[in-house]
């Protein structure tokens, strides 16, 4: 292409210079005294040949440097470079008279040239040039008559060839840009597709063991309280009746979850903001706790030392908030999980902290662990259940109170999970948490 592209300036120089010099030849030929009669058709000749071989004689041909200035020239050779879309290109000029054609160009006389020409003709490799005499008859070929020749240089030619290049060169970057850039969106959005398609079939499989161990549960109750021995035995009737609340209750948990997943996705998520006391809520949901607590025989240590826990919350999410944190802390902890939380105030917020002794989490995962659907590999820990929206729900939560959350966390040393939500600083009337 760039070949091409110096073949086709090669050619625009030929044609600037056949252009320029066209124009200058007709000057010399209407210059010429009685061009009329040496122009007239054969055999009209009013004038007789002695006589204009004299006239010749005593008129010869004009010379272009004794009729044009170099600023004139100058101006023809540009208009010309113009007209053949070379705006802007550089060039040098000479117009030498000499008798016969392969006379020296360092000999020449009238000579009319640009200060940096001979220098710029002499460098063919950089350069590209074109010689052509200014003759108006074949008597100046033969060498009868003393002839001028006009030559142009367009020094480093190869940059001016790069510079007309230069809007295929960004068209041809910006379009491969482009090319790029609509690869990288489609794979993007492939693995997008087929990460979604992984996570749609993780929570379908999850969604279905979490309903359907209860329901097997339930089930089996059932079957169990039609027995004639459990019939007539109120203290079993009762045992199942619990199995099956309890049961119920845990499905109609997961299917909060999911409603819950759902409302704040579609940003629908509505607070009842009103004052509670933070540590009410905190001890509340440890109690509901109690039970857990004791049969995986876990270490709870309860440090609320914040003096101020006034804060303007939706009692409900806000609960949930601290009931999803401490049950993560529990899913991912160790046969002796050890959980602390703890309370202090921090300019004009409310800072908790839950801190576990579990398997903890690597970079990757403390990134991510706010995603919706996403689950962290728990190692060799494989009781871990749920749908991966506890932590993007408290998130939200989170969120919505105008408050921050973040984690730290090491693998195998446990994870700190840190909440700070804004106090009330006016008195309000808290709501007591029942």
């Amino acid at each position: 292409m760039v070949e091409n592209k110096q073949e086709e300036l090669h050619h625009k120089l030929v044609d600037v210079t056949t252009d320029v010099a066209r124009d200058l030849i007709e000057y010399k030929q209407t210059a010429i005294l009685g061009s009329q009669l040496l122009r007239a058709k054969p055999g009209f000749n009013p004038m007789p040949s002695d006589l204009l071989k004299d006239l010749k004689e005593i008129w010869p041909s004009p010379l272009i440097t004794q009729k044009f200035s170099y600023e004139e020239i100058q101006d023809k050779l540009r208009k010309a470079f113009i007209y053949r879309g070379l705006k802007d290109t550089k060039f040098e000029f000479c117009i030498f008279s000499e008798v016969g054609v392969n006379t020296a160009m360092g000999s020449n006389t009238y000579e009319l040239k640009s200060p940096n020409f001979f220098e710029a003709f002499t460098d063919t490799v950089h350069n590209i040039n074109t010689v052509l005499p200014l003759v108006t008859s074949n008597s100046e070929l033969s060498g009868s008559e003393p002839f001028e020749t006009l030559s142009i240089v367009v020094p480093d030619y190869k940059s001016v060839v790069m510079k007309q290049m230069r809007a295929m060169i960004y068209g041809v970057i910006f379009f491969t840009l482009i090319i790029i850039t609509s690869f990288y969106v489609t794979v993007h959005t492939l693995l997008r597709q087929k990460k979604l398609s992984e996570i749609k079939n993780d929570f379908i499989n999850n969604m279905t063991h979490e309903f359907k161990t209860p329901l097997a549960t339930i089930s089996l109750a059932v079957d169990a309280m039609r027995n004639e021995k459990v019939v007539h035995d109120r203290g079993k009737s009762e045992y199942f009746s619990s199995i099956i609340k309890e049961e119920n209750k845990r499905m109609n948990k997961q299917v909060e979850t999911i409603l819950q997943a759902s409302l704040i996705d579609r940003q629908e998520l509505q607070l009842n903001l009103q004052p509670i006391h933070a540590h009410q809520v905190i001890r509340h949901v440890m109690e509901n706790f109690g039970l857990q607590f004791q049969e995986i025989q876990a270490n709870i240590m309860l440090e609320l030392n914040a003096r101020l826990d006034l804060v303007e919350a939706d009692e409900v999410h806000f609960t949930n908030l601290i009931s999803n944190l401490i049950d993560n802390a529990v899913k991912y902890s160790r046969e002796k999980p050890s959980i602390r939380i703890s309370t202090n105030n921090t300019g004009k917020n409310l800072v908790m902290r839950i801190e576990d002794n579990g398997i903890g989490m690597n970079k990757e995962t403390q990134r991510r662990i706010f995603e919706k659907f996403y689950r962290a590999h728990t190692g060799n820990v494989h009781n871990v259940k749920g749908f991966g929206l506890g932590l993007s729900y408290v998130k939200s939560v989170v969120d919505a109170h105008h408050g921050r959350i973040k984690v730290e966390s090491a693998v195998g040393k446990g994870t700190v999970f840190t909440l700070e939500i804004p106090l009330i600083r006016k008195e309000h009337t808290p709501v007591a948490v029942a």
